[in-house]
């Protein structure tokens, strides 16, 4: 499916500088590069200037990053005098991808390839094609070559185009089983499917779109909010470098969006602004009712924003969100390592 996805030859050469023990490094690209002798290049580690010197120096053709090191590599000093014409495409994913940095490649000339997947899924289960539809945005595109993909509701029945549900698949790239965790299987793997636990749609045309994971959706007054959503909005303003939303329990409506915001250097984030941003394009329900600003985010070692470690510090409101900041600002001092991004994806579990 790799192969397929990016038509790709022996003639390709791909760079790898996410971490090797996580299934996105080892098999979105890698190794079956290497099935087809082609050239590979490995980083110990990211680092953006390291990521962009070695794109200059080498050449590569195919390259796979996640958000974090994208924001990483596009804020770097180097970023615009790069040369990127040798690559044939640059693939992303592991999480909702902002669409300002699908922009900074395409706008030098370089296809963004979207893939959705999971370890349960060796990674690749649906994407979008080098050769194919990939100018559809925020879609993850078709489900692949080998395997089957559908959106169904909570009894497992297929929903229509269009209504969100969640995202199973079918395929012999699915995990036969959680290694000495049989009831932990059964919950995933029913009826032949692997449950993914996230939600997503798909269009008239069978194109996927993935909206957030089902245990961070919030309910408020009987109303499904997605934070991927809100995000995406936050992630417009020019104030904001990062964003995440997660639900507050409320006596009233159950649960309200809060978020969690990473300021962009050298400009002032006021969050009656910031609110007045949300209302033009968000439904009023759907608005943060509090704007939490933070050093940092928790993340795990693909970037992917631990939006459980939010939600355990939101319960008690203003001290735990203070907790939250010094915390994120001490991670800061303890890493020390140049470009903070670099701490995301060395290995840490």
């Amino acid at each position: 499916m790799s192969q397929h996805m990016h038509d790709m030859t022996a003639e390709d050469h791909v760079l790898t500088v996410l971490p090797m023990f996580h299934v996105g490094g080892l098999n979105i690209q890698t190794t079956p590069a290497l099935q087809l002798g082609a050239t590979v290049t490995l980083h110990a580690r990211f680092a953006p200037d390291g990521a962009l010197e070695a794109i200059a120096r080498d050449r590569p053709t195919l390259t796979v990053l996640v958000p974090a090191t994208i924001q990483a590599m596009i804020e770097h000093p180097h970023w615009a005098e790069t040369p990127l014409d040798s690559l044939r495409a640059m693939t992303t994913g592991s999480t909702q991808v902002p669409q300002r940095l699908v922009d900074a490649f395409t706008q030098r000339g370089v296809p963004v390839l979207q893939v959705y997947g999971s370890t349960e899924t060796c990674p690749i289960a649906v994407y979008t094609r080098l050769s194919g539809d990939w100018r559809r945005p925020g879609s993850t595109g078709l489900p692949g070559l080998v395997c089957e993909t559908r959106v169904v509701d909570d009894a497992g029945n297929e929903l229509p185009a269009g209504q969100p549900g969640e995202v199973v698949v079918r395929g012999p790239n699915v995990f036969f089983e959680y290694w000495g965790n049989a009831a932990a299987t059964a919950e995933a793997l029913r009826d032949g499917w692997y449950h993914s636990g996230d939600i997503g749609t798909r269009d008239a045309d069978g194109h996927f779109f993935i909206h957030d994971r089902k245990k961070n959706t919030i309910i408020s007054g009987g109303e499904n909010i997605y934070p991927a959503e809100v995000e995406r909005v936050l992630h417009q303003h020019p104030a904001i470098a990062e964003a995440a939303v997660i639900g507050r329990p409320d006596a009233r409506w159950q649960e309200v969006p809060v978020a969690y915001i990473v300021r962009r250097a050298g400009i002032a984030a006021d969050p009656a602004e910031i609110e007045r941003f949300c209302l033009a394009q968000l439904a009023r329900y759907k608005v943060p009712r509090e704007y939490m600003f933070v050093a940092a985010l928790p993340r795990n070692a693909m970037g992917k924003v631990q939006h459980f470690r939010l939600k355990e510090q939101t319960t008690g409101g203003a001290d735990e969100a203070g907790a939250l900041r010094q915390e994120t600002e001490q991670k800061a001092d303890e890493d020390r390592c140049p470009g903070r991004w670099q701490w995301l994806v060395r290995g840490r579990r």
